[in-house]
């Protein structure tokens, strides 16, 4: 395995590739059974007319392995926009070697540059090698907020309810 380590956006011809990463990253986080994205789904919501999120690959000379895939949100307090780290992935045979570290800087560096005000992500509670990363980089957990989500038929069901009175 090469010791140059790039970071580079990936491409339209590369949507299975990011599909064989997401894969990999619900193995390690048990969560495999979770996964129905395919690959034209991915490739519409990655490249299509309006893109919803972006994916780089770190690469060990010319072989991706680790990816992150991140989106923008926004701060309505900041005023500004900030990136929202959805996924970050490093294949196991190249752990260890500060991938994860270059992917979250580039992040960060893809922040500032883009002027937003924050980079978050979720991490599961079990995942203590991670957590210990995360604060070794100066990360602080969001202990006072619970992450909320609507999907399936709960979602289905107040998407047709209508407007909301009130």
């Amino acid at each position: 395995m090469s010791d140059t380590i790039t970071i580079r956006p990936a491409g339209r011809h590369e949507v299975p590739l990011v599909l064989d990463f997401i894969r990999e990253l619900a193995r390690y986080e048990h969560l495999e059974h979770e996964v129905s994205a395919s690959e034209p789904e991915l490739s519409e919501v990655l490249f299509g007319a309006r893109p919803y999120a972006e994916v780089v690959f770190a690469c060990s000379g010319d072989a991706p392995v680790g990816f992150a895939l991140f989106f923008h949100n926004f701060s309505t307090f900041k005023g500004r926009p900030g990136i929202y780290l959805e996924d970050l992935y490093v294949r196991p045979q190249a752990r260890g070697r500060g991938i994860g570290k270059r992917l979250l800087a580039h992040l960060a560096r893809t922040a500032v540059a883009r002027h937003c005000a924050r980079l978050e992500w979720a991490v599961l509670d079990w995942n203590e090698p991670s957590i210990g990363f995360y604060r070794s980089l100066g990360a602080v957990p969001m202990n006072e907020w619970t992450v909320y989500r609507l999907t399936g038929d709960a979602l289905a069901l107040l998407a047709g309810s209508g407007p909301a009175q009130g």
